[in-house]
């Protein structure tokens, strides 16, 4: 149960530019404590002991703020960060490499006993702060969970979902481990801002400029044709860079 602890530990340090050494980690830090906690809950799990396993996580829920039922799987060098107000269904996979922020819920949809109704998150996924991520669908390698999103479907490797409901972002797949560390993303945040819903209003902000240049060059030719055009004159013009501010 201990023998993955020192990776645990040295992932923590890794990630999180606030722990200044192993003891630090090992002592305040609650994510790290729910994770020892839920490996000896799941042992009892597995090995028929449900009641135990069920006591071992609500103890592990009051000393931590973190609730992970002891029937869900979790993979090595998964972080916890800050952790309070996690929560983590029965049927949830977690891959290793993971990283999950404050406030996430890894939720059920389905009342069905015995089916997976929790999400799977593979290697490397990024959860942020208060996301919520509800049903038995997959999240690719790599992937990233934006903070306060509500994500209900299936998520490729390597890309982004934002929003509430969220919005896959396409992203490439990382080639490798090291590529993907480097790709590392506070909160789930990415440093551009690729919120797609913002990304389409720019885009119609930005067509709808450029009819508006080509209706003038229109507009141009008639008067140099010798037709009127006051009609078409009097319509006001929108303002794009300050309509993009408004997006922004």
């Amino acid at each position: 149960m201990f023998r993955h602890l020192r990776q645990d530990i040295r992932s923590i340090i890794e990630r999180d530019p606030a722990a200044r050494n192993a003891w630090e980690v090992l002592t305040c830090y609650p994510g790290l404590h729910a994770i020892v906690a839920h490996r000896l809950a799941h042992w009892c799990w597995t090995h028929g002991l449900k009641w135990p396993g069920r006591f071992i996580s609500a103890l592990a829920r009051i000393a931590t703020g973190i609730e992970i039922h002891p029937g869900a799987t979790i993979g090595r060098r998964v972080f916890i960060d800050h952790g309070f107000g996690v929560v983590v269904g029965e049927t949830a996979v977690i891959g290793d490499d993971c990283t999950i922020y404050q406030g996430v819920t890894l939720g059920g949809t389905s009342l069905a006993p015995g089916e997976k109704r929790h999400p799977t998150l593979e290697r490397g996924v990024i959860v942020g702060a208060g996301a919520k991520v509800l049903g038995g669908f997959t999240v690719g390698e790599y992937a990233k969970v934006g903070s306060n999103a509500v994500l209900l479907k299936p998520v490729p490797p390597g890309a982004t979902a934002v929003g509430n409901p969220a919005q896959i972002v396409q992203k490439h797949e990382p080639d490798t481990q090291r590529h993907a560390q480097r790709l590392f993303a506070a909160y789930g945040v990415t440093p551009n801002g690729d919120d797609p819903m913002s990304k389409a209003l720019h885009g119609l902000i930005n067509h709808a400029a450029a009819q508006e240049r080509q209706i003038e060059r229109i507009i141009a030719l008639l008067k140099e044709s010798g037709l009127q055009c006051g009609d078409i004159e009097a319509v006001g013009k929108p303002d794009p860079a300050q309509l993009n501010k408004l997006v922004d």
